[in-house]
């Protein structure tokens, strides 16, 4: 916890006084409008702890696992192949997730010149195992949602599965660091100076996605969201005529 602690102060110092000011008070305006909103009812909040302590660490698990899986063991030496919520967890990124649904935790660093496949392929498996490990739990969750369809626990699976495909979706966004980058960049041939202004620029092009194109990521999470449920709601109706 310490070194998490030193690392967010690290991170806040790096900063200038304007932009300290800046994340002050977007932070209070979000944390106002969240408790009015109805965001910290206690079936959210337990959806993001479940986020935090369970989904987290799955998608990083699973980063790890594959690389490991083809060839790699860098993960495993780093101590990364473990479903050990503390070893993944980044303060930041649990922070957001309860603020916005979404957030982060600690990337799995591997080598692609390691594996036993070609850098492009084993580029994409790598990322792409953390986002369907999302969609994944998101599935499970709606299944479970068919045992418990009302109730406490049943909005917090709802939010659970929820965040879950907002986490699929917003790391399938193709600028760095997220997941979808890696993925761009070894489908297609970006030149170099497209690919440094992402890298340079990447955090700053996400929350600008975030605030301006909010609605639409939205749309686009509602309809994954919808599509995901149809398997589950024909499987609820199955169920419903045999019994």
């Amino acid at each position: 916890m310490d070194t998490m602690l030193n690392t967010l102060r690290y991170r806040w110092n790096t900063l200038t006084r304007n932009q300290q000011i800046v994340i002050g008070v977007v932070g209070v305006l979000m944390v106002i409008g969240l408790f009015t909103s109805g965001q910290f009812a206690p079936s959210r909040l337990l959806a993001v702890a479940a986020i935090i302590f369970i989904a987290f660490p799955v998608h990083e698990y699973a980063h790890a696992a594959m690389a490991i899986y083809l060839g790699d063991n860098t993960p495993k030496w780093q101590g990364r192949d473990t479903l050990n919520p503390m070893v993944h967890m980044d303060v930041v990124g649990a922070v957001l997730v309860l603020l916005t649904g979404f957030g982060w935790a600690k990337p799995v660093q591997w080598q692609p010149g390691n594996t036993r496949t070609d850098v492009r392929t084993a580029t994409i498996l790598v990322a792409a195992a953390g986002p369907v490990s999302n969609l994944l739990m998101a599935l499970a969750a709606k299944f479970l949602l068919l045992f418990v369809p009302f109730g406490f626990f049943a909005y917090a699976l709802a939010s659970f599965a929820y965040i879950n495909v907002a986490l699929f979706v917003f790391n399938l966004i193709p600028i760095p660091p997220l997941d979808g980058s890696h993925i761009l960049f070894a489908v297609t041939n970006v030149g170099y100076q497209v690919r440094n202004t992402l890298m340079q620029y990447g955090t700053l092009f996400l929350l600008a996605i975030i605030f301006f194109g909010g609605s639409l990521l939205g749309l686009l999470i509602r309809g994954v969201d919808a599509i995901l449920s149809l398997p589950i709601w024909a499987m609820g109706g199955l169920v419903g005529l045999i019994f």
